[in-house]
């Protein structure tokens, strides 16, 4: 080892054999130290910074403004088409049918004969019986003449004037019963049915023919008890009839006063107007309006989000040139299906998020 280097080491030798550094020595190096982390947290600090800052400008969402609508809350019932005239038609006398005058479908007025049951005998009678009404019209003219003359006595005037009366109205009784051998429709409408056949019996009270007036049909359905005192004439009230996709909007004809014991209903009518699509015993879908909102703000139901038991919407702001997601609570009115009348909370022109408002905060940066 050279001689230049031992008076270093025996400095080295003597600071060691002294014990370890000195308070200021450390401080200092832990002052250093600290200066150093301090530059590698800011550092960080605006990395992580970059990183939120980049992630919140992602959040996509969808926006709508809100406007003011008509909002209309029903009460919702099931009924059906009902003829007000739907008749089954029968023969008033017994006796075989011996001819049919009509087919289905066929259009057929009030009076119109549909079928004939077998009069044979009736016929005979009255026959016979013409025959003994023109002895007594011809004897009681001559008897007539007699008494008017003062000739003959008044009881054989008044006996054949009997006679002749008698006569005239068993005549009467018996065209009354051959009119009774055909079956006539009641009404004017469609023939629905041909039940009877040739050379079957017919009697009163078996359906011969169905016959339905479809030029005047309504709309029956039983509301329940509850909404009773919400139910009157003359309401507004919407029909929808599935089957052939068509919406009418009309108003109560008839709402019962009465509860019906049995099922605590009421029974509602509503006319309707003839149409060829509208049949007999399809289902109407029947709702009537209790509520009506002119000026209303209304949104989709699944855009209302809770916080400790409070409604409110997400809505988009402009915020120093960015758009910025904002909370409102709300005061909800009614609802119906899937949208809500909001009472208080929204103005119009507001723009309020319908997609992507789901775990938005205050503040949080958002992207239309």
């Amino acid at each position: 080892m050279s001689k230049i280097y031992r008076p270093a080491l025996l400095i080295v030798s003597l600071m060691a054999a002294c014990g370890s550094p000195s308070p200021e020595a450390k401080l200092a190096e832990l002052k250093k130290q600290e200066a150093t982390l301090k530059q590698e947290i800011a550092k960080l600090e605006k990395q992580t910074q970059k990183t939120d800052t980049t992630a919140r400008k992602k959040k996509a969402v969808i926006i709508a403004t809100v406007q003011d609508t008509v909002f209309e809350h029903y009460i919702d019932v099931q009924g059906a088409i009902d003829a007000r005239e739907n008749v089954s038609v029968s023969s008033r006398i017994p006796g075989v049918v011996t001819a049919i005058h009509v087919r289905e479908g066929q259009a057929v007025s009030k009076g119109q004969a549909l079928a004939q049951v077998d009069d044979q005998v009736m016929r005979a009678n009255m026959a016979e019986l013409r025959t003994q009404m023109d002895l007594a019209n011809t004897m009681f003219q001559k008897q007539q003449n007699l008494w008017n003359q003062k000739i003959g006595s008044e009881v054989q005037y008044l006996n054949a004037k009997n006679q002749k009366e008698s006569l005239e109205r068993k005549m009467a009784t018996l065209q009354d019963q051959i009119g009774q051998a055909r079956i006539v429709s009641p009404i004017n409408g469609t023939v629905d049915a041909v039940i009877v056949k040739l050379g079957d019996n017919a009697a009163p009270g078996s359906p011969a023919f169905h016959v339905v007036n479809g030029s005047n049909l309504r709309v029956l359905a039983n509301v329940a008890e509850g909404y009773a005192s919400k139910v009157k004439t003359g309401d507004q009230v919407v029909l929808d009839f599935p089957d052939i996709d068509k919406t009418i909007r009309t108003k109560i004809g008839f709402a019962s006063k009465v509860i019906d014991p049995v099922s605590r209903t009421i029974k509602v009518e509503v006319p309707l107007q003839n149409d060829p699509e509208l049949r007999p015993n399809m289902i109407a879908r029947m709702k009537i309006i209790d509520y009506v909102a002119p000026k209303a703000v209304v949104i989709p139901v699944n855009i209302i989000q809770y916080s400790l038991g409070k409604p409110y919407v997400v809505v988009a702001e402009n915020k120093g040139g960015e758009m910025v997601a904002k909370r409102k609570e709300i005061e909800l009115g009614r609802t119906y299906n899937d949208k809500a009348e909001i009472k208080t909370g929204l103005a119009t022109g507001e723009q309020i998020v319908t997609i992507g408002y789901q775990g938005l905060n205050d503040n949080d940066l958002i992207q239309l």
